[in-house]
């Protein structure tokens, strides 16, 4: 994923077996354990919640 070009992630962001759900006030994403990126876009989402939030 790290050489992937903007289409290609666009594709597997798109297309990813998932569903939002809702609880406790928040929103999650929940992807399907058997999809072939899973672990790929969980690694990619939880990097970019580790950034730090933007000082204002």
């Amino acid at each position: 994923m790290a050489t992937a070009e903007p289409k290609k992630l666009r594709y597997r962001l798109l297309h990813a077996a998932a569903r939002i759900t809702r609880g406790g006030r928040r929103l999650r994403l929940r992807i399907a354990a058997t999809w072939p990126w899973g672990h790929e876009l969980i690694n990619a989402f939880t990097r970019l919640a580790a950034l730090p939030r933007p000082a204002t």
